[in-house]
């Protein structure tokens, strides 16, 4: 975590420590699927995405049906700005400035997002700013692992909206909260055949989680660093543009990479934006890995190896030979439940207990998704996490 962030949590810490007592953990979880009871806030719905169709009308569908929890949204956005700068001058400055940029995206991304600005009549700038701002606020927990048949599951949570305005009341992040009702499942579709599936954000263009059928599976999660995310979106503004946005770079590989060996080289090869952990699973033995980028290049390369007993890979937010930040430890609790289940027993089923398991589930977690390559099956819900609960 960058310098900053942890002055900032060291700052929120201080003002909640009457709420938590971190680090909030639990033994590990069973019996939690399907899912059930408290921590399970629904299922996901299912739209389909036509890439046969203008990139301008693909969401249409979608927006339609998720206008006013999109304008909700970004309505918080809006408060937790005017909040910070009262003048409302920061959004004003979106409003200008933002939809300048949109141009500069590439092709479909900028014509899908002129299509949601349309179709929710929410302003061109704001639905640019919800389109990039998951470069420098996105902490996860991914996990993919090999049964001993040698079968492969994925497995993910999305945790967004640290430090993103907190609800004394209900003690619960105000971004997170406004997050779930937009959460959907996306089949993307050519000449009427699946080319991927996603777990995504309504009125967001880009990848955080997907699977290609048959191929392989793609998660990806935020790497703190100083030289972060927003350095290259202020690089990209000024008019240095050799980069890829994370999140552009993920649905293209999703969408175009043809086997778990030609995604494994793009997304370790194509210069980015930000740092970002790509966790890919392919449908083969032996096919997982944790690639750990800079902006400009990849620094290693983690992968399930039976040979050295390394059955499974799991990534947070942290590289994985440095310990992790000490008031963030869910990689710790994530690998004593992996390792208590066993590889004999990993499946669908077990997965969703590790990811149920405080403090991997939290309450920035928004929505678990589990992935099966060889079956080309992708499960989403959207989740809670009932007090008392570590706020990340």
């Amino acid at each position: 975590m960058g310098h900053l962030g942890l002055l900032v949590l060291a700052a929120f810490i201080s003002v909640t420590a009457s709420q938590f007592v971190p680090p909030y953990t639990e033994d590990c979880r069973t019996d939690m699927y399907p899912p059930k009871g408290p921590t399970f806030k629904g299922g996901v719905s299912w739209y389909t995405i036509d890439l046969d169709l203008p990139p301008h009308k693909r969401w249409t569908s979608v927006i339609t049906d998720k206008k006013k929890d999109l304008g909700n949204m970004i309505q918080a956005i809006r408060d937790l700005a005017n909040a910070f700068v009262p003048s409302g001058k920061l959004i004003e400055l979106v409003d200008i400035t933002l939809p300048l940029m949109v141009n500069t995206l590439p092709y479909p991304f900028r014509d899908e997002i002129k299509g949601i600005a349309l179709d929710s009549g929410i302003p061109l700038g704001e639905i640019v700013l919800f389109n990039i701002f998951y470069e420098i606020f996105t902490v996860c927990t991914s996990v993919v692992a090999e049964d001993d048949k040698g079968n492969l599951v994925h497995g993910r949570n999305l945790d967004f909206g640290l430090f993103l305005g907190w609800n004394v009341t209900n003690k619960s992040w105000i971004v997170s909260d406004k997050l779930k009702p937009l959460v959907v499942n996306l089949d993307f579709r050519r000449n009427n055949k699946t080319v991927f599936k996603s777990t995504n954000f309504a009125g967001y263009v880009g990848m955080l989680t997907g699977l290609r059928p048959n191929l392989f599976s793609l998660t990806m999660n935020e790497r703190f660093s100083l030289d972060g995310g927003y350095i290259g979106i202020l690089e990209w503004i000024l008019g240095q543009r050799d980069g890829m946005w994370m999140s552009f770079l993920t649905r293209s590989v999703l969408e175009n990479a043809t086997s778990y060996e030609d995604a494994r080289y793009l997304l370790a090869q194509t210069k980015l934006l930000a740092p970002a952990y790509f966790i890919l699973g392919g449908n083969r033995t032996g096919q997982g890995c944790v690639i750990t980028r800079s902006r400009v290049q990849s620094l290693d390369v983690l992968e399930i190896n039976m040979k050295l007993g390394r059955w499974y890979v799991l990534e947070t937010n942290y590289d994985h030979w440095e310990d992790p930040f000490f008031l963030d430890d869910r990689r710790t609790f994530a690998m004593k439940c992996m390792n208590s289940t066993t590889q004999n027993s990993i499946s669908i089923k077990t997965l969703y207990d590790v990811l149920s398991t405080k403090p991997v589930l939290n309450k920035l977690t928004t929505y678990t998704t589990l992935m099966q390559v060889s079956e080309g099956t992708l499960e989403s819900y959207i989740r809670e996490c009932p007090n008392p609960c570590m706020p990340w």
